[in-house]
């Protein structure tokens, strides 16, 4: 994957509620897609990961 491109999540519809994504060296980070300006959250990959992982493993739960 390209480091600092911003992406939005290949199941974004075309609604606008998205969010982009973009990987660095040391961290990831998450904006609106809507408001690129609005600021970031940044996570450590590992935690993004777990993150990812866990919303991956629990999807379709009740």
């Amino acid at each position: 994957m390209e480091r600092n491109a911003w992406r939005k999540s290949s199941r974004s519809g075309s609604n606008g509620q998205c969010v982009e994504v973009r990987y660095r060296r040391v961290q990831v980070d998450v904006r609106d897609s809507k408001a690129p300006d609005a600021g970031t959250l940044s996570f450590e990959p590992a935690a993004w990961n777990a993150f990812v992982d866990t919303i991956k493993t629990n999807a379709g739960r009740p």
